[in-house]
């Protein structure tokens, strides 16, 4: 496996955030920016949010050229354990339809500890659902050197995305990473020419100011991994730009002085590009850290960008789970809010699935019931505030907002690290439902370990449930029987349980009123009806298309 280009580079400027800004003074109070002119208009990374996206995960026996466990494992030959491990930071799994079993011990939960691979479309898929749910604009495919052994995979890869991409309303655009492409000046137009640029013909492919998107990241850089020098970069960017390309680059973080983290005489390399991007993965790890940053490096930068007439696409990262970074969102908004009111063009968010080095958005395990018991990895939760696995990507959708002027500016965070309780901050109302199937009371049996089925003649704490109002006649049900969300697991596929801390599209029902005072759930991710399988002898699943006597339930409240 590479080494990433994110660990060297942190340990190259120091390591911590504390080094990075040793030379940023101490001012923890930003000041407001002047207003920027954008140099572009909006376009797909103009105005919008931007995801970088790896892809990069593959496990034996996935069909994939590589057949390895790669980016899992160390030693991609053996399965990953924690003797045998690339990751920092375990991802939630439960929404794919596949997955691979490891040498870690079971989760916490009991359940087996299994991993995906991007390899396996359906994976991709869901990713870029969670995009489209989470109104993420586009994704930056991640391409490092394509010529030696991991280049099949990484084909491979794009054209996932690219389907992925149509398939969900999303946008997305190559991203090469030049870390140890010793060959990179001549490979990289052969391989753009040759193949690459064939994606360019989907509709899902980003443009800006009506040019294929293309970022190449790692010009400049003072270190070994990236030697190349001013002449060799400026011959890249400028065959780009003669192709027709809008080309960002993805810079040092002190590109603007040219010192610290980037190497002298590149000036007129970063002038060249349409859009800037600097690096901060490493720079910062706490809110006053991001408002020192924002005065010494993000107003200045615009300013440098304005008067070029370049675009600039600051990262934003939701921080370190295993560095304690994250303090429940608070850090991450900051930056939202800091970048927003400073007026920058676009935002990039750094990571996607970057489960490597622990800034991923991407649904990560909430709490350790949903991580190995011998891992040692930290969940969402390692501060004491309850986060549901999707927090990161819902805390993205509103910062995405505020920068497209949805929501007004604020440096108080609108998103809530768990959802699902009524407005208000209420419990919602205590119910339980009756099947008319038998006229027995749905339970969440086996104190919520097991599906949920109608089979009980009495009311306990394990047959009441909170009704949470989610607005516009849909409810979520939070099982007393463990104060877990029901969900209409795998996609309403599979029977309903209360499995979840939080409520998605997955936890959300249309509540039907019927005229003979019966009620009916709609599970909003199939809009299929919830039934009392087999006249309430098999367990609730969300699998019909029209209400009968199995599909009414009498709501019982109190």
């Amino acid at each position: 496996m590479a080494v990433s280009r994110r660990t060297f580079i942190g340990a190259a400027a120091g390591g911590t955030a504390a080094a990075a800004l040793t030379t940023l003074g101490t001012t923890a109070t930003a000041s407001a920016a002047p207003a920027a002119a954008a140099a572009s208009g909006p376009g797909d990374v103009v105005g919008k949010i931007t995801v970088g996206y790896q892809g990069w995960f593959a496990c034996v026996g996935d069909g994939s050229p590589i057949n390895s466990w790669w980016h899992w494992s160390q030693n991609g030959g053996q399965a990953p354990s924690p003797s045998n491990t690339t990751i920092v930071a375990w991802p939630d799994v439960r929404e794919y339809t596949r997955t691979y079993q490891t040498g870690y011990a079971a989760l916490g939960n009991g359940q087996p500890a299994t991993l995906f691979s991007s390899y396996d479309q359906q994976t991709v898929d869901t990713q870029f659902l969670w995009m489209q749910q989470n109104s993420i604009d586009t994704a930056a495919l991640q391409r490092f050197n394509p010529t030696g052994g991991e280049g099949p995979n990484r084909d491979a890869m794009a054209g996932k995305v690219r389907s992925a991409a149509e398939s969900h309303g999303r946008k997305f655009y190559i991203m090469y990473d030049v870390s140890d492409w010793t060959t990179m000046q001549s490979d990289i137009k052969a391989d753009w020419t040759n193949k690459m640029k064939a994606h360019t013909a989907s509709p899902a492919y980003a443009k800006q100011n009506g040019k294929p998107v293309v970022c190449i990241w790692g010009f400049g850089f003072a270190d070994n991994q990236r030697p190349f020098t001013a002449a060799a970069c400026l011959d890249v960017l400028n065959w780009f730009k003669a192709q027709g390309c809008y080309v960002i680059g993805g810079v040092p973080t002190w590109w603007r002085t040219g010192d610290r983290d980037s190497r002298a005489g590149f000036s007129d390399v970063y002038h060249a590009f349409d859009m800037l991007s600097p690096w901060l993965v490493g720079r910062i790890g706490n809110v006053a850290d991001a408002d020192n940053f924002y005065n010494q490096a993000t107003v200045p930068d615009m300013a440098e960008c304005a008067a070029h007439g370049i675009d600039y696409q600051p990262c934003v990262l939701p921080g370190s789970v295993t560095g304690r970074q994250r303090a429940h969102g608070d850090f991450m908004w900051r930056q939202f809010y800091n970048m927003c009111r400073a007026g920058v063009q676009g935002i990039y968010i750094s990571m996607f699935d970057e489960y490597n080095e622990g800034n991923q958005i991407a649904k990560t395990a909430e709490s350790q019931a949903f991580v190995p018991t011998n891992s040692g990895f930290l969940a969402l939760d390692e501060d004491g505030t309850a986060c549901s696995s999707d927090y990161y990507l819902r805390l993205t959708g509103d910062g995405g907002r505020m920068l497209k002027g949805q929501i007004a500016l604020t440096a108080t965070r609108p998103t809530q690290p768990t959802v699902g309780t009524s407005p208000g901050g209420g419990t919602g109302t205590v119910v339980s439902l009756r099947a008319r199937a038998n006229g027995n009371y749905v339970t969440a049996e086996n104190g919520g370990a097991s599906p949920l089925i109608a089979n009980r003649t009495s009311i306990g704490p394990w047959e009441q449930f909170d009704l949470l109002d989610q607005g516009g006649g849909n409810v979520a049900l939070r099982a007393h029987a463990n104060s877990q969300i029901v969900c209409a697991d795998n996609a309403g596929a599979s029977p309903l349980i209360a499995n979840r801390t939080s409520a998605g599209l997955w936890e959300t029902f249309q509540l039907v009123h019927n005229s003979n005072g019966t009620v009916s759930l709609k599970a909003q991710v199939n809009g299929l009806y919830v039934t009392a399988e087999n006249g309430g002898a098999a367990a609730l699943v969300a699998n019909r298309t029209a209400i009968g006597g199995w599909e009414q339930f009498d709501l019982v409240t109190g």
